[in-house]
């Protein structure tokens, strides 16, 4: 399996079997699925904590928790490759779907100043990824809401 890093929402054992499957378009059956966001490869986990952090200084509230705060591992460690899959606290996608679509883009820039202050500065052409995935992010969590389970699947 080559490296990925995806949030699903849906039923567990339906996720846990597209995983398995490592075929490109497992997770596009809405059928199965109420949400897929696949985060990308050059995104390092860290940065979904520094988006919590950006959401929090935006509303000026306590919410969402960190994302590394809202995982818990559902497997043992595997073979050498193997994803690691985490469930995601329900609170967590609560949170990030009450956010105001006014507030997506003050959220988004506060991401990156946080990237910045983190890991240096983002170069010029990443920004507008960043911010669109700021957003999808947010869609992602909306229409999560109707889903059982949120399970991030990630190996690097």
């Amino acid at each position: 399996m080559g490296s990925l890093m995806d949030l699903i929402a849906g039923d567990t054992r339906q996720i846990l079997l597209a995983v398995g499957l490592d075929e490109p378009d497992r997770f596009a059956d809405s059928t199965h699925f109420a949400a897929h966001l696949a985060l990308g490869r050059g995104l390092d986990p860290t940065w979904l904590d520094l988006f919590s952090e950006a959401a929090r200084t935006v509303t000026d509230g306590d919410e969402p928790l960190d994302f590394i705060d809202a995982r818990t591992e559902l497997a043992g460690p595997g073979e050498v490759g193997d994803p690691t899959i985490e469930r995601v606290d329900r609170r967590w996608i609560e949170a990030i779907a009450r956010l105001d679509d006014d507030a997506i883009g003050p959220v988004a820039g506060r991401w990156m100043d946080l990237i910045d202050d983190a890991y240096g500065e983002l170069p010029r052409e990443e920004k507008p990824w960043i911010r669109q995935l700021a957003g999808e992010i947010v869609r992602f969590c909306r229409n999560a809401g109707r889903a059982g389970d949120v399970l991030f699947v990630w190996s690097l």
